[in-house]
This record gives C-alpha cells, structure tokens and sequence, in this order.
C-alpha cells in the first residue's frame, strides 16, 4: 500500500530500567524478579494492543470505519483521539515512560526522528500474511480484512529504516543491542476471523502452526539484524473477550462456559494451545541464541487475574461487561460500537477490563505493563 511505502525517515538518552523476567527467563509476570538493562529505544510489532496511530492512515486508505478515530476513544489521558483503541494508554506507552523514553511514534504518520524507537503495530494486523487467509475465505463473504499490514509487512517496514538508523550490520548490531523489542501480540486477530469459519480445533491444526512459526522467523529476523533483547506476549484470554462471547451466542451451550467466569472453554483452550506452543518456541530460540534475552510476556495470565478476582485489583464485579458500547448483553453490540449515537460509555473507565469489547481499558493496560517493568 503507498501509504506504507513512503515512509522511509533526538538526542540520545540511555536509561536505566528493570525488564521483568519471571520463572528463569520464560515469562514476564512477576515483579519478583528483575535484570538491570539499558535501553535507548523500542521497537513495536503488533496489533490494535499496541498501535500508536498507524491505523489511521492504513484504515483511511481502506475506506473502513476506524472506531479509534473518533471519541471517546482516548479521553482518559490525552483528551483527544490518537489512533488507539482505548480510552487511554496502551502497555506500550506504559513501558516507555516507565524506562523513561518518550512514547514510541508511529511509523506511518510520524515525520520526525526514530533513533528512540519505532511502533508498526497496526490494528487488526494478523501473523499470518493476508493471502494465507484470504486463500482460504477466511473470515468469508468477501472481507476486506485482514489487510496486508501482517507480522512481515511490520517487518519490511522496519528493514525500510535500517539505513538510517545504523547503516552496516556492525553499527545495526550495536544500535539495536541497546534496543528492546516488542514482537506481538500476535494470534488474536488470527483467530478470532478464523472462528467465523472453523471450530476451535479446526484451527489448532489449521492456523497455530503457521502463527507459531512466522513469530518465530519473525524473531530470527530481528536477531540477524542485531536485536539483543526481545518480549513476545501470549494471547489474552479470548474466551472471555465480548466479540468471542457474542459470535457464539445460541451456538454455544452451558456446558461450554467456564462456570466461575462465564467464559468460553474451548476458545480459550486453543489461545492456551497457542501460548504453550509459543513458549516451546521461545524455548528452542534461547537454546539456540544463549546469549540474548528472549522473554515470554503472560498476556493471558495477568488478564485471567483480573476476570477471576476483579475486586482484589481495583475492577468492577460484572468483570466482562464494556465500558463503552451498544445495547445488549455485556454492553457490546457489534451493531452499535463504541462512540455511535446509540452507545453509552461508562463513567469510571478505569474500573473496566475492557474498553470497547475485544480491547481493553487502559487501566488493564497499566496492570500487565506492571508485570512486565518495574
């Protein structure tokens, strides 16, 4: 897409930080443990968890309506909209100024200096390239999505930037040695149109194994080019997830809920299927690259924590119901989203999980950011 092809462009500020790394170096999910890196910049690959703005022009030159754009999308803490499918902050946004960088800017509407970092997550974006699944009619009735901004679109984007940033493979290898990356989340968007069309299990064998491995190209890809230092998130709890809820509503019967927190079982089998293949993944990396840092970020625990005991975290009771939305159950109706005339939005966003339905508040941003830095 043009858009994406024209961009090709303050100081220097290293910063002390403590990067979370829980059970040795397999998760970020405690903040029990802690390693003393330095970083002067981040670099961001993802979806709408972690886009910053590059939504805005990708959704534009698509025609598609882009929720993110318009209010109250981000009123909690800039006032304004910003690309961010939120009310506020996104875990990105937390890292940064917790290592005390200026918040990462958006690749594609950014005209400015990157020597602090660059974020190509694109909401919506999927791992898998956009012809594996339009290749198969998923997610059918000729969609549009998903869009050609995948995991390796984010990565060419980023190889685009290399001559300016660091110019030979040895000044890249010192540059992005004091870089920390974010690759992912990674799967949700995978899955979730991938469940219009096949079950649960169906994309077990089907899609994970492709998701798997092009995270895991994708984090070779970066290690060649110099990357010391990499998280990669699990996949939320999407069993629990409004959207997930809503599309198997009159499909799904009693017995397919989890009693104690009215979530989806299988869906949320398979996004644990995808993060235990993940992290034998990650496994297999570190044994191959002993010398770098490659750490597992537990999306999926520090959300379950919130669904399971929301009180003990400053949360509401009716834990799945969104902050802003349409009428129906759970306050989310795909008919009426978040900032349309006929959507409510709650008055204290900070005690919701979710934001709008599949994306979250940024207090549940600001929760699994705690469990990644201190």
């Amino acid at each position: 897409m043009s858009v994406h092809r024209s961009k090709m462009q303050f100081r220097s500020v290293i910063c002390a930080v403590s990067l979370l790394l829980v059970m040795a170096p397999e998760t970020a999910a405690s903040p029990k443990s802690s390693v003393h890196r330095r970083y002067h910049s981040i670099f961001s690959f993802g979806d709408s968890y972690a886009d910053t703005g590059n939504d805005l022009p990708v959704f534009a030159e698509h025609s598609i309506l882009n929720l993110a754009a318009r209010p109250p999308y981000g009123m909690t803490f800039f006032g304004r909209t910003t690309g961010r499918f939120s009310d506020g902050r996104l875990i990105i946004d937390f890292i940064a100024q917790d290592l005390g960088l200026p918040l990462v800017p958006p690749f594609l509407t950014h005209n400015g200096s990157f020597r602090h970092g660059a974020n190509f997550a694109v909401a919506g974006a999927t791992a898998g390239d956009a012809e594996f699944y339009h290749s198969r009619d998923i997610p059918g009735n000729h969609s549009k999505t998903p869009l050609n901004t995948s995991l390796n679109v984010q990565l060419e984007w980023f190889e685009s930037l290399l001559p300016s940033l660091c110019g030979t493979a040895q000044g890249c290898k010192k540059f992005f040695g004091r870089s920390l990356f974010l690759v992912g989340e990674y799967g949700i968007n995978d899955y979730h149109l991938s469940l219009k069309k096949l079950t649960p299990k169906q994309i077990e064998s089907a899609i994970v194994p492709n998701v798997i491995k092009t995270i895991s190209m994708a984090i070779e890809r970066l290690i060649k080019h110099g990357a010391a230092s990499l998280v990669v998130p699990g996949v939320v709890p999407w069993g629990c997830a409004p959207p997930a809820l809503a599309l198997f509503a009159g499909r799904a019967g009693p017995a397919e809920y989890e009693p104690r927190t009215g979530c989806l079982r299988e869906v949320n089998e398979l996004v644990k299927h995808h993060n235990s293949l993940l992290k034998d993944a990650l496994r297999q990396l570190r044994a191959k690259h002993p010398h770098l840092r490659i750490v597992y970020a537990d999306f999926f625990g520090s959300v379950m924590e919130i669904i399971e005991s929301p009180h003990k975290f400053g949360f509401r009771d009716d834990i799945l119901t969104v902050c802003c939305g349409g009428p129906g159950k759970y306050n989310f109706n795909d008919s009426v989203p978040c900032g349309d005339p006929g959507a409510t939005t709650c008055k204290h966003p900070s005690t919701s999980l979710f934001w709008d339905g599949g994306h979250l508040t940024e207090a549940s941003h600001r929760h699994i950011a705690d469990m990644m830095v201190v």
